[in-house]
């Protein structure tokens, strides 16, 4: 780990992922925060909660994959210092995007308690979960809006705006939240309708502080908003043609992600309630990676557009050995933690066994996944290599993870911990896949010196 020395490449690196990571972790704390004080409502509310959730978890993975498909070009195109093309980028994302919201606001709105009954039989937590799900789908626009801001914005190495629009935003969330959820200072107690007006006024608050910082600021993005639209039809099939792959890997990934819920909620409403209390658990322990990985694409996209493809390959491997260090001190902390967190909620002790349970098997893999989100984001997703990332992606997901959830569940009848660890075995398939990939070297792909 000679590399720590050198200064450049941590100094670089730490500029990108300290910012990212800093807002992934407010975003990851009030996350916990808002199940936590849901959660004070009994575990029915948890899981509505967090079954209400996983049709925003699908949504903003699909932006995800076609914003950061698209952020691909507007690296490489920052590397070289053009700025126009980038505008242009960002008008096909945002247009992209937001037909993706229009599907997804309708269904929310519409038909919630249909959409919720893929994920469980229960009722009751049909109902709660069809109430926060009408309120937080009339968000799904601006969503959109602020994601194909962000993810341009963070290719372009303009991190800080992102994350001042974005806390300020959880910060709001999590305050009306709290005041509506159990009615303090006069207002309504609203229990989880509480919640999600307070998460669907936060993603419009985002929205309106993004585009303001952007001009206020001059940042390159501060123009004639029509003058993003002026692409012609070759530059935008060129465009689709990388980002697309990257856009379909994400809705097959988060429609098995999804799928496992699904298979953890039929379990029982205790199971997917303990899945939930994981999940935030998880997420908070993943911060430090989310900015480390996102700092390598940015570094990567930068390199390549620039030509210096050596310098890519040398950087994904420092950011895999750094990362996959802090893996396992992560996890460490994790397992040692897990008395005090069980303890934070109002969970049945069978509830508790499975959180307990549920968060030594994620610890101890941690580190896998680690290397995964690396290599993937970091080198074949940021090298313009989205079709084979999609094949490798859907294959192990489909293949292997999702036959394994089934089988453990329905098959074995084993506990929701013994599944989730069955499901793991996807991830340990794709890192033998993605490691002959990065070593191959065939992911790096010049996209805009052609």
């Amino acid at each position: 780990m000679s590399f720590l020395k050198d200064r450049a490449f941590l100094r670089e690196m730490l500029t990108i992922a300290i910012p990212i990571s800093f807002q992934q972790l407010v975003n990851a704390s009030l996350n916990m925060l808002d199940v936590l004080m849901v959660g004070q409502l009994g575990e029915t509310s948890i899981a509505a909660l967090g079954l209400a959730n996983q049709v925003f978890f699908v949504f903003i993975i699909l932006l995800f994959g076609l914003t950061s498909g698209m952020a691909i070009f507007t690296a490489q195109f920052w590397g070289k210092q053009e700025v126009g093309p980038i505008r242009k980028v960002l008008g096909m994302s945002i247009l992209v995007s937001s037909l993706i919201a229009l599907v997804f606001t309708l269904a929310a709105t519409l038909m919630p308690h249909a959409i919720l009954g893929f994920y469980t039989n229960d009722p009751e937590v049909i109902e709660i979960g069809a109430r926060y799900l009408r309120i937080v789908g009339l968000s799904y626009i601006p969503v959109a809006l602020a994601t194909s801001y962000i993810a341009t914005l963070r290719s372009i190495q303009l991190i800080k705006l992102t994350v001042v629009a974005t806390i300020s935003a959880l910060i709001f969330k999590t305050t009306v939240g709290y005041l509506l959820i159990f009615g303090i200072g006069g207002f309504p107690a609203l229990g989880v309708e509480g919640a999600a007006i307070g998460t669907a006024s936060a993603w419009v608050l985002e929205l309106i502080l993004l585009i303001t910082l952007v001009y206020t600021q001059k940042t390159p993005l501060a123009a004639n908003p029509l003058t993003f639209f002026t692409f012609d039809l070759s530059f935008l099939t060129r465009v689709l043609r990388t980002a697309m792959p990257a856009l379909a890997n994400e809705m097959f990934w988060s429609l098995g992600i999804t799928t496992y819920n699904a298979v953890y909620a039929h379990i029982g409403t205790d199971a997917i309630a303990a899945v939930n209390v994981n999940a935030t658990i998880e997420e908070l322990g993943f911060v430090i990676f989310m900015g480390l990985g996102n700092a390598c694409s940015v570094m990567v996209g930068n390199r390549i557009g620039a030509g210096r493809k050596d310098e890519a390959y040398e950087i994904v491997r420092r950011v895999i050995i750094i990362g996959v260090s802090a893996a396992w001190l992560v996890g460490l902390a994790v397992i040692s933690l897990r008395g005090v967190v069980v303890r934070l909620y109002d969970l049945s002790p069978s509830g508790e066994n499975n959180v307990r349970m549920l968060m030594l098997m994620m610890a101890c893999t941690l580190w896998i996944r680690m290397f995964n989100f690396s290599t993937f984001i970091g080198a074949l997703r940021a090298g313009g290599d989205t079709r084979f990332a999609l094949i490798m992606e859907v294959s192990s997901i489909w293949l292997i993870g999702v036959p394994a959830a089934y089988i453990g569940a329905f098959v074995l009848h084993l506990p929701v911990y013994y599944v989730y660890l069955m499901v793991i075995s996807e991830e340990v398939a794709k890192a033998f896949v993605s490691a002959w990939r990065f070593r191959s070297r065939k992911w790096i792909h010049d996209l805009v010196n052609t």
